[in-house]
């Protein structure tokens, strides 16, 4: 146990830490040697996505943005081949957006409860609201992986650890709020993008781990539903 941290056996959250974060320029460029000039089955859309011109056919250029992309947010090879785990990660980052400031338009996270913290599977995405009114977010999350996926119902924090560490993985996860089991809202440093996913824990960015620390207290109730894409 660590001294000044609360230690804990968790069940999440430890395989999708164990893989670092590829960021910045410096990645696409140690890739570039090996990049794929072949046509990708998601070409057109892949180039309409990155604002490249829509031809539908790869060019040296497209091939660099794919790889810039694909860089960012960890997927693997980065060859900058417009295939289905890149055009299926760019079509989340659109539904995302495409929720707007009313990410609960379809009615399916309950809001007669009180304060809740909605996740949705589907898009990837959580936000918080009191009865009808939206009090944060929507922000992008990272659900469970396929074979680790985030349990989908009606649950409630039990804990929370402001500094939590995993006795289990051997790795931090900050403003660790448990909801269902070993699963919990927690912070990561790395891409919300980042695939396959988590160990079934609900992965936020820092700030937005750290607000729903602020929001959220033992007892409110939290509501995961739909599917993420690829489990």
């Amino acid at each position: 146990m660590r001294t000044g941290r609360r230690a804990a056996a968790v069940v999440c959250g430890a395989v999708a830490l164990a893989v670092p974060l590829v960021v910045g320029g410096g990645a696409a460029a140690r890739a570039a040697g090996s990049c794929n000039v072949t046509t990708g089955p998601y070409q057109r859309q892949v180039e309409q996505f990155l604002g490249r011109p829509a031809d539908g056919v790869q060019s040296a250029a497209d091939c660099q943005a794919i790889q810039a992309f694909q860089a960012r947010h960890g997927i693997t090879p980065t060859a900058g081949y417009a295939g289905s785990l890149t055009w299926q990660t760019m079509s989340t980052m659109l539904a995302q957006r495409a929720a707007g400031t009313n990410p609960n338009k379809d009615g399916k996270c309950p809001v007669d409860l009180g304060r809740i913290a909605c996740v949705d599977l589907t898009r990837q995405l959580s936000w918080v609201q009191d009865g009808a009114t939206l009090k944060y977010g929507p922000v992008p999350v990272r659900t469970g992986k396929d074979g680790t996926e985030t349990r989908t119902g009606l649950k409630r924090i039990y804990y929370r650890s402001v500094d939590h560490w995993s006795t289990i993985y051997d790795v931090s996860m900050p403003y660790a709020q448990f909801f269902d089991g070993g699963i919990a809202f927690h912070s990561v440093e790395k891409s919300m993008w980042n695939p396959p996913g988590s160990g079934g824990c609900v992965n936020m960015r820092p700030a937005d781990a750290k607000a729903y620390w602020n929001l959220l207290a033992k007892g409110d109730d939290v509501y995961v539903y739909g599917r993420k894409p690829g489990t």
